[in-house]
């Protein structure tokens, strides 16, 4: 198996909405961004798959000298052979993938986020940074599409973090922010304890809306110059909005018992038609 085919198993694997936008790019660019997800997917999995926060903090570290190596010219694993190419190609920062190991490393030292504020670092770290490193790969003219990569990025996670608020608590993780809670009277307990209350609806139509409102303002930003290149991204915008509505139609207090997920066919109808239409 080359480096190109592990990162595209990876990918695949995963059943990722992100995966079915992809299809649509270039051959090179579907390479390097595959990579790229490839690269965040290995670096997840240590945090979600590590029981023991000492070997998933080792395996962190070992992959922030494997970052070093890559970048030296000498990368062992498949994902970072996959990159080497691509980070002169796209002139992709090491300081990009740094960013989105510390992410990965709050997981491990943070269970909870006082503030939005506090939950947008987080959110630019795992998501945001990500989403600058795509726009590179997808490719752009005027430098405001990085502030649309930034917002798209914090829409993304958001979405992420409304999908998979039972999922995350099964881990012992709530990403809602104390101030949000405390705002809609809904307990740290009830989500721990997968409550269906309506208090919780009402504080889950809340984080739709801010969520929305993110892919408002990203696309919004993305300068008409660069949209055609940026198509990519709004394919993954069109995709994790359905998703939303999805959730919202269904009931968004369910998300503490079940995962919510659009079907396969609609994830590439929905990549189709925007990729056409947008």
């Amino acid at each position: 198996m080359t480096p190109d085919q592990y990162c595209e198993e990876k990918a695949a694997a995963s059943g990722s909405s992100f995966y079915y936008s992809f299809r649509f790019l270039p051959l090179e660019k579907r390479r390097a961004i595959t990579a790229l997800y490839a690269f965040c997917r290995e670096v997840d999995d240590v945090v979600d798959e590590c029981h023991d926060e000492n070997v998933a903090l080792t395996k962190l570290n070992w992959w922030r000298a494997e970052l070093t190596n890559l970048y030296a010219g000498k990368p062992q694993h498949p994902v970072t052979q996959a990159l080497q190419p691509q980070i002169k190609a796209y002139d992709l920062p090491q300081a990009h993938f740094a960013e989105i190991i510390d992410g990965m490393q709050m997981d491990l030292e943070q269970a909870r986020y006082t503030t939005f504020a506090d939950l947008q670092k987080y959110c630019y770290r795992v998501a945001s940074v990500v989403g600058l490193l795509a726009a590179r790969i997808f490719g752009y003219t005027d430098p405001r599409t990085e502030q649309y990569a930034h917002d798209l990025g914090i829409a993304f996670q958001l979405t992420n973090i409304i999908r998979d608020v039972g999922e995350d608590a099964r881990r012992g993780r709530i990403y809602l922010p104390v101030e949000d809670l405390q705002r809609f009277n809904v307990p740290a307990a009830d989500i721990q304890n997968y409550r269906e209350t309506d208090a919780f609806r009402e504080l889950m139509n809340f984080q739709i809306e801010r969520a929305e409102s993110w892919y408002t303002k990203a696309i919004a930003g993305l300068p008409k110059v660069d949209k055609k290149q940026q198509r990519t991204g709004l394919m993954m915008a069109a995709i994790y909005r359905a998703t939303l509505a999805e959730i919202k139609q269904d009931g968004p207090q369910k998300v503490l018992n079940q995962r919510l997920s659009i079907t396969p066919i609609r994830k590439l109808w929905l990549a189709w038609k925007t990729y056409w239409f947008a």
